[in-house]
């Protein structure tokens, strides 16, 4: 059976899952009465409107912007959609009386420096540190394990959050919606009818997954920053911030290619998250597929060509 090879992918939200497709995305919620509404989601894309930053080894970071940019809208509509029924506090209603909307831009845009800040310390500064640690204890022997050692921290640092969040019974629902959203581009990728059935039966751990960028991202990284001077950790940081939009931009490549092609070589590649899929995708109920269904059929091209990967 021929396999469409397409850009289509998704995200899980809170009680729901976005679908992007080559024109338009749209998101599928279910409310506790097991009612599915759909709402169209857009931002504004900085490929489409600077088309330079389509091209291989730029799109990646760029790519990442933009798929984060519309995540996060997609996701404060999942939480007002969840949160919808509950009456806000009165200093919640003071700030939307006094500030409006510009309240919940400041919190989300001081949620994304914080979260930005946590990342370059837990998986910049720290393996960093603790390598120097190691390094007074043992000597500069192992100085050249530098850069697989800190790697691997930041695998063991991702893993143990993933493992932890999973136990919160929202992370552990949307995980399962994560699945639905993989069954589901795997039934449209085989060409089989979008049912409840024909989703069921597919796998749930695809080469596309965000995590298995994630997981690139750090394995490109223990090569790239191999070469950097491991004097000053500052300077050492600096570098590897600097070096970031190249790591990415190779990442998104090789997620690409083991998008599209199926070999000994893309299978070797993409298996590290794929093992890594086992933490954030979980096997979905009906209900989930439903909601699956019904976000990725708006967004489905006439022509499959259309939206080619």
């Amino acid at each position: 059976m021929a396999k469409r090879v397409t850009s289509i992918g998704g995200q899980a939200l809170l009680e729901g899952i976005l679908m992007v497709g080559p024109k338009k995305n749209v998101a599928a919620f279910c409310d506790e009465a097991g009612n599915i509404t759909t709402e169209e989601v857009s931002t504004p894309s900085l490929r489409e409107k600077y088309p330079i930053l389509k091209k291989p080894f730029i799109r990646g970071v760029f790519s990442m912007v933009d798929t984060l940019r519309l995540g996060m809208k997609a996701l404060t509509l999942s939480a007002d959609k969840v949160g919808g029924e509950e009456e806000p506090s009165k200093f919640e209603k003071w700030l939307e009386k006094k500030f409006g909307d510009k309240v919940m831009n400041a919190v989300v845009a001081v949620g994304g420096v914080l979260g930005v800040a946590l990342a370059v310390l837990l998986f910049f500064f720290l393996p960093a540190v603790l390598f120097n640690g190691l390094m007074m204890l043992t000597g500069d022997g192992i100085s050249g394990w530098r850069s697989v050692f800190e790697g691997l921290l930041r695998i063991v640092i991702f893993v143990l959050y993933i493992v932890v969040i999973s136990k919160m019974p929202e992370i552990d629902r949307t995980f399962r919606y994560h699945g639905a959203e993989h069954k589901t581009i795997f039934c449209y990728e085989n060409d089989l009818p979008l049912t409840v059935e024909n989703v069921r039966k597919q796998k749930r751990f695809h080469p596309r997954c965000g995590t298995s960028f994630l997981i690139l991202v750090v394995i490109v990284s223990v090569f790239l920053y191999s070469v950097l001077p491991w004097g000053s950790i500052g300077l050492r940081v600096l570098f590897k911030l600097l070096l970031l939009p190249l790591v990415m931009g190779i990442s998104y490549e090789l997620l690409k290619w083991c998008g599209r092609s199926d070999n000994l070589a893309t299978r070797i590649i993409r298996q590290p998250g794929i093992w890594v899929q086992h933490l954030t995708v979980f096997e979905p109920d009906d209900s989930m597929i439903e909601v699956a269904i019904a976000a990725v059929t708006p967004v489905l091209p006439e022509n499959p060509e259309e939206g080619k990967w």
